[in-house]
């Protein structure tokens, strides 16, 4: 493991630190106004509520369960469950899973919540 942190150049290092706290690379690289950039990260937000929405619907609107969808996911059932129940975010590559399994678009659910809760 050494060899691959030890391997990096500047530019992967500034990349590998952004997001620790810790690192203080945040309050080197001010963006907005002077303060750090962070994106909101929260189970609560419009945005995400919707998704969340829009999986179980299509999920319910196929006739699964969300043990046949974990099954076709192979992933247990509580991992179905506490995404759609907001308890658990999904990353991208989770939500092209979920959709490929579900047989919807990605970009049709992505086109519904993209203005949702928009920063305009």
């Amino acid at each position: 493991m050494a060899r691959i942190w030890s391997s990096l150049g500047p530019m992967e290092t500034i990349i590998l630190k952004w997001d620790n706290p810790k690192s203080g690379l945040a309050k080197l690289l001010p963006f907005f106004n002077g303060e750090p950039f962070r994106m909101q990260k929260t189970l609560r937000s419009p945005r995400q509520q919707l998704l969340q929405t829009l999986l179980s619907a299509a999920r319910k609107g196929r006739n699964l369960t969300q043990a046949e969808l974990a099954e076709r996911l192979n992933k247990p059932q509580s991992f179905v469950a506490k995404y759609e129940n907001g308890e658990r975010r999904i990353d991208v590559v989770e939500f092209v899973d979920i959709a490929a399994a579900l047989e919807v678009s990605t970009a049709e659910i992505l086109s519904r919540i993209e203005s949702v809760g928009r920063v305009s």
